[in-house]
């Protein structure tokens, strides 16, 4: 049954609703009909039998002779339940006991099969106006079941006609409805995953347009993903094609001719840089791949002082500012967070190194608390972001110099945006009212610990 297609399944579904309803309908009318009917008969035999009993002493028949030679029977029978007078001759049509009955009063009513005159009968019975006895008609009920088959062969023929009639016109209806369904089938089947392709949508108000705006909505977020994964892809191949484009060029300028040990440890050197560019490079794509597979970062979150991650994370570029004649700063606080200090380390590590390769003058790493969260903050006294490049800072291969140098991939403050967003948390950055640039990470705030009294 699943096999079918769905325009006859609901075809076959309707059909077969249909048939319970005209079968229901038929069944309905046929058992009307022959109630109607038999009353009518009852009501005949009413008349007939008060006719009777009023002739009982008289010399005519017990019924009219048009009716007595068709469809009626009548007969009289005394107290004992013998037949006194009869119309035709027929024997006893009830019991003795039935006649015994029918003396105290009231009457009797009964379908009854005879042989002869054969078929089925139906009888009335009452007791006679003067003296003892009880008067019995009874009417052939051939007419009535005549009636009732001709009744029978109309339904049956006139049901049929209208099902298949009924089941062509929900044919149509099922087609007609599962057009547009079709329509958004084919135009499915045409699209490719580059093409920014949209579905027909029916002008109906209905599920069918409801589908084809969801499947659209769909298509689109399904077109932008792909278009980032290019973007991601395209990019990547460039960024890595960089420094093995150097590191190539770097070794084949050593082994071009002979060198002195100065110039071979500078090559050396060089490629050492390219080579460290790389994997940093790498493991950052690596890290960003990860997160777009599991749908985020893994994080093992614990309870961590804000004051000594911030102060880690200065003492790990203590060299490198000093090197550069920058001053590095950090101020104290007593804020916890809730959080992985691996994967913290790593965003204000990218902070830093931000501040550091875009910033200039004092770096500043501080905490403020808010509400449920804490912010760790890396500011710098350098130009900032320019206007047009604030809004995208955070995109991944986005950098405020359009050139490609041997700078940073661009990575930086995404990482650092996957890893607030692991934490439950935001990442932002914006320019400081007196000059430079502060960047924040803002991290779930840690419950205060429970300090317990020893006795």
């Amino acid at each position: 049954m699943t096999r079918l297609p769905i325009r006859l399944r609901l075809t076959l579904a309707f059909a077969l609703a249909m048939a319970l309803v005209l079968a229901a309908i038929g069944a309905f009318v046929y058992r009307r009909v022959g109630g109607e009917l038999l009353s009518s008969v009852d009501q005949t035999l009413r008349l007939q039998a008060a006719e009777a009993a009023s002739r009982t002493h008289e010399q005519r028949g017990l019924v009219d002779r048009d009716i007595a030679a068709g469809t009626t029977l009548a007969e009289v029978l005394d107290g004992r339940g013998r037949v006194v007078r009869s119309s035709p001759a027929l024997p006893p049509l009830i019991s003795a006991v039935d006649v015994s009955r029918l003396e105290r009063g009231g009457a009797l009513r009964r379908s009854i099969e005879l042989e002869r005159p054969s078929g089925t009968w139906r009888l009335l019975a009452i007791r006679a106006h003067d003296g003892p006895g009880v008067v019995v008609v009874a009417r052939s009920l051939e007419p009535r079941e005549e009636t009732l088959g001709h009744l029978l062969d109309g339904l049956v023929l006139g049901g049929g006609i209208g099902l298949v009639l009924a089941s062509l016109l929900g044919y149509s209806l099922a087609a007609a409805a599962l057009r547009p369904v079709e329509a958004m089938r084919r135009r499915a089947a045409a699209i490719t995953a580059s093409a920014d392709a949209q579905l027909p949508v029916p002008r109906s108000r209905d599920e069918v347009s409801r589908l084809a705006s969801t499947l659209n909505d769909m298509l689109s977020r399904l077109h932008e993903a792909f278009e980032h994964e290019r973007r991601f892809l395209a990019d990547a191949s460039h960024e890595l094609r960089t420094p093995l484009a150097l590191l190539r060029a770097e070794l084949e300028l050593a082994l071009r001719r002979p060198r002195s040990i100065g110039e071979l440890t500078d090559a050396l050197r060089s490629a050492a840089e390219e080579t460290e560019r790389l994997s940093r490079l790498a493991e950052d794509l690596l890290l960003i791949a990860r997160a777009d597979q599991g749908g985020g970062l893994p994080v093992s979150s614990k309870r961590t002082s804000a004051a000594e991650l911030l102060a880690a994370a200065a003492e790990r570029f203590r060299a490198r500012t000093r090197e550069q004649g920058r001053d590095l700063q950090v101020e104290d606080t007593a804020a916890h967070v809730l959080a992985d200090p691996l994967r913290v380390d790593q965003a204000l590590d990218n902070l830093v190194d931000n501040a550091l390769a875009h910033g200039e003058g004092t770096i500043t790493l501080f905490a403020i608390e808010r509400d449920d969260t804490v912010e760790l903050h890396v500011a710098d006294e350098g130009p900032g972001f320019a206007p047009d490049f604030a809004p995208v800072a955070f995109e991944r291969f986005t950098r405020a110099d359009k050139a490609r140098s041997r700078g940073g991939a661009g990575l930086g403050l995404s990482i650092v945006e996957l890893i607030a967003d692991a934490h439950g948390g935001e990442a932002h950055a914006g320019n400081r009212a007196g000059g430079g640039l502060d960047a924040w990470v803002a991290l779930p705030r840690a419950a205060a610990a429970r300090v317990r009294s020893r006795p």
